[in-house]
């Protein structure tokens, strides 16, 4: 029966230690979900019978993250008929996540979490590969969030200088130093609870960004579709690899499906939180787009006129959850490098002291990683194109295509899967180069 199936005939796997919670307890209606996007998924809590509504919040809020800031810019860099693939890469990334729901169901007792599903498929080299990615992601955002504080309050305190032991800090670095020592006291905390509620507001600051944008081209600068671009092969890879870091939610996907009360409707939770998510998405990106041009920064936020207030209220919404959310992206790293290296007291807890070091070893690096990173825009499209893209496309394909092959799979359907392969292919050859040849260049 294929309830019952196990992998390559062992007893079945264990639950993945990715997949534990943040939040405890059992009060079945809990707290919305706080992350981003998938790569809090390591961290997300799961709640038993959660219903079709609050699941469709849950996931809407886990999707919806900081790429909403950089869909203007992906329109700027391939131009207004690149729209187009947004609605694919959208349309892709809804039926891979289709393609995770059917592997859940292959064996819902040993499979929990993401790498459990590549584990379920490959074996335990496939459910290290996934680790590996989902923890190199983590930390590349992890830097993109300081990256994105140092920009907007640069932009909201412009000429801020500090002199501290001989060394002037000042502008992006400055911000980029204050803002790692405020998250920096939040990785210390073994029970990240109360940052997941806070990181909650995350779609309130995307509602707030986009009524921000809705002001500044009424009221303030217009809309100016003469400097616009229809099409512009060459930035095409730039606009997809954004484009798909607008939808990577792919790792959370078990974790939601497992709460559900009746995890039979879970396509129509992503297909809803895929249509608000676009919506939103493609809403920003037009609006920035029209208002700011050619010439809309990596993060439209920039963009908005110094003094105003409604400026001011959309940089304090989106620095809010960054802010919240480090500590989350920074657990998980820290745990798998408590575990590689065996920090641990008599009991079998964790050490305090060696939480707080390898901790703050992680913020203090990726602080400085954020001072070097010179433009926002490039290391999102690179995580796009790279890292998204294998969790978004490549791994949910081969694993769906490992798992079901036995049983058989219509002829139609794995020539679309491979068809969506090869895209995922050619963004993830064509992003990665693209985006890295830009981010040297910066140099």
């Amino acid at each position: 029966m294929e309830g019952q199936r196990t992998c390559h005939g062992q007893a079945p796997l264990p639950v993945s230690t990715l997949s534990e919670p943040l939040l405890s307890g059992s009060d079945t209606k809990g707290a919305d979900l706080a992350t981003a996007n998938d790569l809090e998924a390591a961290q997300l809590p799961t709640y038993g019978g959660a219903s079709f509504s609050r699941t469709c919040l849950n996931l809407t809020n886990a999707v919806s993250g900081i790429g909403v800031l950089s869909m203007p810019y992906a329109v700027s860099q391939g131009g207004w008929a690149s729209l187009a693939l947004f609605a694919l890469v959208g349309a892709l990334c809804y039926y891979t996540g289709t393609l995770i729901e059917r592997c859940m169901r292959a064996d819902p007792d040993a499979i929990r979490s993401y790498p459990d599903i590549g584990e379920f498929a490959f074996g335990s080299g496939c459910r290290r590969a996934i680790a590996f990615f989902m923890y190199v992601e983590l930390y590349l955002v992890a830097i993109s969030f300081l990256v994105l504080e140092g920009d907007n309050l640069d932009k909201l305190f412009p000429g801020a200088a500090v002199e501290f032991l001989g060394c002037r800090l000042q502008g992006k670095q400055l911000f980029i130093a204050l803002a790692a020592a405020v998250v920096l006291p939040t990785t210390w905390l073994k029970n990240l609870g109360v940052l997941a509620y806070v990181s909650a507001v995350g779609l309130v600051a995307s509602a707030a960004l986009t009524a921000s944008l809705v002001w500044a081209g009424v009221a303030e600068t217009g809309f100016h579709r003469s400097s616009t671009t229809v099409l512009n092969l060459g930035g095409l890879p730039t606009s997809l690899g954004l484009y798909f870091v607008c939808f990577t939610g792919h790792a959370v996907f078990p974790t939601i499906y497992s709460s559900m009360r009746n995890n039979k409707h879970f396509s129509k939770v992503l297909l809803v939180s895929s249509v608000l998510c676009s919506l939103n998405y493609g809403l920003t990106a037009v609006l920035g787009y029209m208002i700011y041009g050619d010439g809309v920064e990596s993060q439209v936020t920039l963009n908005l006129p110094s003094g105003k207030l409604y400026t001011k209220v959309a940089i304090v919404m989106t620095l809010v959850n960054p802010l919240a959310k480090y500590a989350l992206l920074a657990a998980p790293i820290t745990a798998a490098l408590e575990e590689k290296f065996k920090f641990s007291v008599p009991d079998g807890g964790s050490s305090g002291a060696a939480r707080v070091a390898i901790s703050t070893a992680v913020v203090v690096s990726t602080a400085v990683a954020a001072c070097t990173v010179p433009f926002f825009g490039y290391l999102m499209s690179f995580i796009g194109s790279f890292l998204s893209v294998m969790a978004t496309v490549i791994f949910p394909c081969l694993c769906f295509l490992k798992i079901y092959k036995a049983e058989g799979i219509r002829r139609t359907e794995i020539a679309a899967i491979i068809g969506i392969l090869m895209v995922g292919v050619f963004v993830a050859v064509t992003g990665t180069y693209t985006s890295l040849q830009q981010i040297i260049a910066t140099f």
